[in-house]
């Protein structure tokens, strides 16, 4: 049939494409389209690109002749005439497969369908709830079409352009701002809602009046599980408003955890604050600390054991579950501060110092110390103290741009 053997190119990719090795059946080709078409349609957000790749795949190794020739030669010869082959409107090759759209929405061969918005709502949660799992159930109304005119808003299923727009939709506000100066501004025509049609009085849907969607409420169990994060959203596909000709959006749910009075949470670890007083920090302590799940959970050291100020202790598998592995926990950390007495009684000091270590032994001298001058100390919040200083120098800073001579001179002249 050719004068010559076409040149070999790639014979791989389409099964690539389609995720399937080049000995598959019929039915692991149908398996794998559908599966992969539902996934990338562009009606759910997918990618048209990749939707027309996986089309223009299956319609050619589906056909045992095309994927011959493919087989042998390549993509190559298919594109200069040995059978044709990735010519075909994606769409129309989806819809031959699916028999109408799985979507529910009919063709969208010719005219498209639109994607409604998704719904957004925060749903606060405890941590609690995060590290042991709940169920919560939400009451949500929203739009649906209505039931007895199937969305058309008219009895007769019938509609007329509108006149205020021409069916457009659409208006446009012209507004002079000046001499030879105009703005257009485009916006929702009133008479129509934006929609372009007009039903008469007398043919209004009894049910919806005219709307086309009635109202209609839902209950939605949102299961929280185990481990998940704060900002993490839970997904229910196809629940938002209904509109006509349009692909109905999801609820989206974004978990927001509340702050806990008693612990900290990072990642798959949990922390908590715990203070020791001097005697505890080192002479040794025991406490009960309660998780979230209620249980106690018996925190000591060992004899002899010192505990220093802001040091950290862990304890394995006592943090949060991970998400979808909730036999699988993190780390529980413990960060200790120590409470110091503020004064101490002559007789405190003289028990102490026979059971402590020894103070080591001045480095001065005598006749040094008789050269020293004697200082006083007190308490001061260093931050505190930081931010008046700051205050005070950017005070006297503007205080010297006032009293600059020349400076009245100076705005005379700017303002001649």
């Amino acid at each position: 049939m050719f004068g010559r053997a076409p040149k070999k190119s790639d014979n791989t990719r389409y099964y690539e494409i389609l995720g399937v090795s080049k000995n598959a059946s019929q039915d692991d080709l149908k398996k794998a389209y559908k599966k992969a078409a539902i996934k990338n349609h562009p009606d759910k957000g997918g990618d048209p690109e990749k939707f027309k790749e996986l089309a223009q795949a299956y319609e050619v190794l589906s056909d045992p002749e095309k994927r011959e020739i493919y087989d042998q030669y390549g993509e190559d010869a298919l594109k200069e005439g040995m059978g044709g082959g990735g010519g075909h409107d994606p769409f129309d090759i989806f819809q031959s497969f699916f028999g109408g759209s799985p979507f529910g929405g009919g063709s969208s061969r010719g005219r498209r369908q639109r994607r409604g918005e998704d719904v957004v709502h925060p749903l606060k949660v405890s941590l609690e709830d995060l590290y042991l799992g709940t169920s919560k159930k939400l009451s949500l109304s929203r739009n649906v079409i209505c039931s007895k005119c199937n969305g058309k808003g008219s009895k007769s299923g019938a509609s007329m352009s509108c006149s205020s727009c021409q069916g457009t939709g659409m208006k446009v506000t012209i507004r002079h701002l000046g001499p030879s100066m105009i703005q257009q501004m485009q916006h929702p025509c009133n008479e129509c809602k934006g929609t372009g049609e007009m039903i008469s009085d007398k043919d209004r849907c009894s049910q919806c009046k005219g709307e086309k969607v009635v109202q209609e409420k839902k209950v939605l169990e949102v299961i929280v599980e185990k481990g998940m994060q704060n900002g993490q959203k839970i997904t229910f596909p196809g629940e938002a408003d209904e509109a006509p000709d349009t692909v109905t959006g999801d609820i989206v749910f974004v978990l927001q955890q509340k702050e806990h009075p008693r612990f900290k949470r990072k990642g798959e670890d949990l922390f908590v604050e715990h203070t020791l007083s001097l005697t505890e920090a080192l002479c040794g302590f025991q406490f009960a600390l309660t998780h979230l799940d209620g249980r106690q959970l018996l925190i000591k050291t060992n004899p002899g054991e010192v505990v220093k100020p802001d040091s950290f202790k862990a304890i394995n598998d006592e943090g949060m579950p991970m998400y979808q592995r909730p036999f699988m926990k993190g780390k529980l950390y413990i960060h200790f501060s120590v409470d110091f007495p503020d004064s101490l009684s002559p007789e405190q000091i003289k028990a102490l110092m026979t059971v402590l270590p020894p103070k080591p032994s001045s480095q001065l001298t005598d006749m040094e110390l008789d050269e020293c001058e004697e200082t006083t100390m007190y308490d001061v919040n260093i931050e505190e103290e930081m931010r008046r200083k700051q205050q005070q120098a950017q005070a006297e800073a503007y205080e010297d741009d006032d009293d600059m001579p020349g400076g009245a001179q100076r705005v005379q002249c700017a303002q001649q």
